[in-house]
């Protein structure tokens, strides 16, 4: 079945029709979706779609765009959030240096107090890098010995990064961004890694893959990014699908 790694489906996108949604995504293959949180009431809202679908799993954290919201409260709220069986991950934590209104100073100290979380935990991470590829490495390596590991969701850095990363035990997220015109980066990375490492995702609403560019994205639209995966690695559908699935679940700590 196909593992959809990084969703959001408590996104305002939705609210009109999420129930429908969610039914149609569990009706079109899609055998499980890690939602992500992004602060704590969309990680409050993800834990909550998690017990209301048998299909959704949940991760719980504070995005870099809103690290000023992380207090000393904030541990202690994503800690008992963890208690629930279907929180799978801390995440989606990381850098975005892209937007400048967050201070840099601020955005590492939240990603690597949400880190320690994680290893108290035994939880893996979801990671956000927007142009923050040597700062978010450099933080990772801080405590891959300590027995971190994670998925760098959205991967957008260099190959030579990524052999880094999965030399050190991490997972690479790809979603509609493989379908672009202009991704041959992603396309280099893509084929230079072990199909073990490769977890397929959606970042929905966001990032729907061509031909659904521009549109809201949802887990159905998998099938895009699986099928432009293939092409480019040469592999079988089935195989692919089934790969990347049990990835998911190792790396998540999911058994059916």
């Amino acid at each position: 079945m196909i593992f959809d790694s990084h969703a959001h489906y408590d996104d305002e996108a939705f609210d009109e029709d999420r129930e429908r949604v969610l039914d149609e995504v569990a009706k079109s293959g899609i055998g499980y979706v890690m939602n992500a949180g992004c602060n704590i009431e969309s990680s409050k809202a993800s834990v909550e779609l998690a017990n209301r679908y048998r299909f959704i799993y949940a991760a719980v954290g504070v995005h870099p765009e809103d690290a000023n919201e992380f207090n000393e409260d904030t541990t202690g709220i994503l800690k008992s959030l963890c208690k629930n069986k279907k929180v799978s991950a801390i995440g989606e934590i990381g850098l975005d240096y892209y937007y400048k209104d967050i201070e840099r100073d601020t955005q590492r100290k939240v990603f690597e107090e949400q880190i320690k979380l994680a290893l108290e935990l035994n939880l893996p991470v979801i990671v956000h890098d927007r142009d923050a590829h040597a700062d978010t490495f450099g933080i990772i390596s801080k405590y891959m010995h300590h027995g971190l590991r994670g998925v760098l969701h959205c991967y957008s850095g260099s190959a030579q990064m990524a052999e880094a990363y999965i030399k050190h035990g991490f997972y690479l997220g790809f979603n509609g961004v493989i379908t672009f015109k202009n991704a041959k980066k992603s396309i280099e990375v893509l084929k230079s890694i072990p199909a073990d490492k490769i977890l397929i995702e959606t970042d929905c609403p966001y990032l729907a893959p061509v031909p659904k560019r521009g549109e809201r994205n949802d887990s159905r639209n998998l099938y895009y990014v699986i099928q432009k995966a293939c092409q480019v690695l040469n592999i079988e559908r089935d195989y692919f699908i089934k790969q990347t699935c049990e990835n998911a679940k190792n790396l998540f700590n999911i058994a059916d």
